[in-house]
C-alpha cells in the first residue's frame, strides 16, 4: 500500500507540492496524473526516497522507504531510462541487480523470458530498442518480488503489442494483491489500465477517485424540435446546457430525467445519447481549470 500524507517540498520558498494526499491500495492500479511542473514527479521521487519532504509523509506499507529493511523486495520502480550499462548484456545486468537487492539469480532467466528478452539475452543493452530497455526496467523491478510497483512512464517506446503485455502484467500484479501506482501521458492507454485516479495540478491534489466514478458522470447529446424549450426546460431542473451546433449538450440529468422533462413540455426528441466521459477529457477539464 502507498499512503501520501499532506506531503509538501518547498524549492526556494516555492512550494513544488503541497498537502498532497491521497492513497494506492492493494488489488488496484492507480494512474497518477499531472502536466510537467505539477508536482507529479516530486512526488514519486520522495517516494521513492531521492529527495526529501519538507513535511508530510510518503509511506509504502506503513514506512517512509529509508526506513525499509529490504527495500527493493518491497517496492518495485521504473524511473527513467538508460539505467544499464550500455556495455553489459541483459543477462548481466539483472545479475548483477540481483546480487545487489539480495533476489534470487535464479528469477533472471524467468524473467527475462516474462518481459519477452529471453532471445536478447546476451546482446549489450546499449544495443537494445526503446521499447527493450523498457522490458528491461520492468524486469529489474520485479527482481524482488516486490508487492508495491511505482512506475514512471513504463510504456514509452512500447509497441501496441508491448502495451498490451504491459497492460496485462499490471493487471495480474494488481489481482495477486499487489499495489500499482503508474504515471504516464499515455491517457487513452492508461485508461485501459487503472482502477483509480489522482490528478495533481500546481502542485496540488485536483481528484482523487475511482476512475469509473468520473466517467460515470454521462452528458447527454439531445436533438430536439425546439432547443430553445428543452435548454430552458432542463435548465430549470438545474442542468448545464450547452448548443453544439444542432446538438444540446446535457449535464447533472439521468437519460431517462431529460427524455421525461421533454416529454412534459411537449417537445420531440430525435436523438438522446449519453457520452461517458474518457480519462483524456476529465484530465483536460481539472488541469485546464487551474
Amino acid at each position: 500500500m502507498i499512503d501520501i500524507r499532506e506531503l509538501t517540498k518547498v524549492y526556494g520558498g516555492v512550494d513544488a507540492v503541497r498537502d498532497v494526499t491521497f492513497t494506492a491500495v492493494p488489488g488496484r492500479v492507480t494512474g497518477l496524473l499531472g502536466l510537467n511542473g505539477s508536482g507529479k514527479s516530486t512526488t514519486l521521487r520522495i517516494l521513492l526516497g531521492l529527495s526529501r519532504a519538507t513535511r508530510g509523509a510518503a509511506l509504502v506499507n506503513g514506512r517512509r522507504y529509508r526506513e525499509l529493511k529490504h527495500p527493493l523486495r518491497e517496492v518495485g520502480a521504473v524511473l527513467e531510462q538508460g539505467l544499464s550499462h550500455p556495455g553489459q548484456t541483459g543477462h548481466a545486468h539483472l545479475v548483477t541487480q540481483a546480487l545487489l537487492s539480495g533476489a534470487s539469480r535464479r528469477r533472471v532467466n524467468d524473467l527475462l523470458a516474462y518481459v519477452g528478452l529471453a532471445a536478447d539475452a546476451h546482446k549489450r543493452t546499449g544495443d537494445y530498442s526503446l521499447g527493450m530497455r523498457q522490458r528491461l526496467a520492468v524486469a529489474t523491478a520485479l527482481l524482488g518480488e516486490p508487492s508495491v510497483l511505482v512506475l514512471d512512464e513504463p510504456a514509452n517506446g512500447l509497441d501496441p503489442s508491448g502495451m498490451a503485455w504491459l497492460r496485462g502484467l499490471l493487471r495480474e500484479h494488481a489481482a495477486a494483491g499487489g499495489t500499482v501506482l503508474i504515471s504516464s501521458h499515455l491517457l487513452g492507454e492508461l485508461e485501459l489500465m487503472v482502477d483509480d485516479v489522482v490528478i495533481i495540478a500546481g502542485g496540488r491534489v485536483r481528484v482523487a477517485a475511482p476512475l469509473a466514478q468520473l466517467s460515470g458522470a454521462a452528458r447527454l447529446r439531445v436533438r430536439g424540435g425546439d432547443h430553445r424549450l428543452l435548454s430552458e426546460a432542463y435548465g430549470r431542473y438545474g442542468a448545464t446546457v450547452t448548443a453544439d451546433g444542432g446538438v444540446l449538450l446535457v449535464s447533472g440529468l439521468t437519460p431517462e430525467q431529460a427524455g421525461d422533462i421533454a416529454l412534459y413540455v411537449q417537445v420531440p426528441v430525435y436523438e438522446l445519447v449519453a457520452e461517458m466521459q474518457h480519462l483524456e477529457d476529465i484530465f483536460l477539464n481539472v488541469a485546464e481549470a487551474q
